[in-house]
């Protein structure tokens, strides 16, 4: 009886491990790894111990460009550099506008105080965006006096990249921002094949998803969802509603993890009318964007790897891609 019972467990598992089998799954003939750039070219900071008000401008490292997260300079030089999608900030302005930066207040990266949202573009459009940096503890701000002027409008980004794709972060839980994005897209047709997806708060996400047809995004709880889900039933195949036409983040220390990693979950994703983005390590107990930003970090892609990559250094992976 024991010898029976192990034998159908052994072809039991010997068929959930073929059929999750990544060495048995498609490849697209033109698998393409991408690249999205976090905040176009900008100044990286030491993570460690980050809160949710830490002023990472205050942290950053060395210098070695003088380029500005979400600053049109920026934006260009990431698509130089090889980006296919640039990731960018958006507020809403009182004047009705999208201010695209990343702070909820302007304390920490300009010399304007208060939240971001309480202004108009014309009163953003005074501020220094480069005058809070500094890699030494305030001796000195290699950047102050470069950034005057240069927080741009979400309509200012869409007018300079008539060719770009862009995926935009909703920094509030407010709907009314979906409700805008939307809007804003009506009256310009020609800018909506460039929103690549959206993300951010559940609620702006969910809302513009419901109101702008093709439009792919995903909030912190889609995530969740999706992984948890299919953790649970990946095994079998089957694609959880979460994980279907839409955007899928996968931290690269939790992708080895998921069934048919990477060939067959890519597979089913696909088929399921997703895109994979490829972040770098998750830490539960950090804050801050990860992202694959190192040529050594570059080399533990899988091969043919069919999705987007998610960097924080766009002008050094993209070289050396």
């Amino acid at each position: 009886m024991w010898k029976k019972l192990l034998g159908v467990a052994a072809v039991i598992v010997a068929a959930i491990y073929l059929w999750n089998a990544t060495w048995l799954a498609p490849v697209p003939d033109e698998a393409r790894t991408l690249l999205l750039a976090h905040r176009g070219v900008h100044q990286t900071y030491d993570s460690a111990g980050l809160e949710n008000d830490t002023c990472t401008a205050e942290r950053i490292y060395e210098p070695t460009h003088g380029y500005i997260e979400n600053t049109i300079p920026a934006i260009e030089a990431a698509f130089a550099a090889g980006a296919a999608v640039v990731e960018l900030d958006v507020h809403p302005t009182t004047d009705g506008q999208f201010a695209v930066m990343h702070d909820w207040t302007l304390d920490c990266r300009t010399e304007g105080r208060g939240e971001t949202r309480s202004h108009d573009m014309a009163y953003l459009k005074t501020l220094d965006v480069g005058y809070g940096y500094t890699a030494d503890n305030g001796a000195s701000y290699p950047l102050r006096g470069t950034g005057i002027g240069m927080i741009p409008s979400f309509a200012e980004v869409m007018e300079a990249f008539p060719d770009g794709a862009f995926l935009v972060n909703f920094k509030s839980r407010e709907a009314r921002e979906g409700d805008m994005l939307a809007e804003m897209l009506d009256a310009n047709p020609d800018w909506q094949a460039r929103i690549w997806g959206v993300y951010g708060g559940d609620e702006p996400t969910h809302r513009a998803k419901a109101l702008v047809p093709g439009l792919r995004g995903y909030g912190k709880k889609d995530v969740v969802n999706c992984l948890l889900q299919y953790e649970g039933l990946g095994w079998t195949g089957f694609v959880p509603e979460a994980c279907r036409n839409t955007l899928v983040p996968v931290p690269i220390n939790f992708a080895g993890f998921l069934w048919g990693w990477p060939n067959r979950f890519l597979a089913r994703m696909r088929d399921a009318g997703s895109t994979v983005i490829l972040l770098g390590p998750a830490n539960l107990g950090q804050l801050g964007s990860t992202g694959i930003d190192s040529v050594e970090a570059l080399a533990g892609i899988p091969e043919g790897f069919d999705g987007y990559v998610w960097t924080n250094r766009i002008e050094a992976i993209g070289t050396a891609r």
